[in-house]
């Protein structure tokens, strides 16, 4: 089994369509570099805001 860590000690990022930050999940594991909304609904909006 995996070692738990606390959710402090996990990486975060800024979410570029609400400013709001946001932390590392299991599922971005193999492209974290890469994730840049914090859901679904902020990537789907993005073209909107700009």
């Amino acid at each position: 089994m995996g070692r738990m860590r606390k959710k402090s000690d996990l990486p975060s990022k800024i979410c570029e369509t609400c400013g709001l930050p946001f932390t590392w999940r299991k599922k971005w594991e193999r492209d974290w570099e890469s994730v840049r909304y914090c859901s679904e609904r902020c990537r789907r909006s993005k073209s909107k805001e700009s």
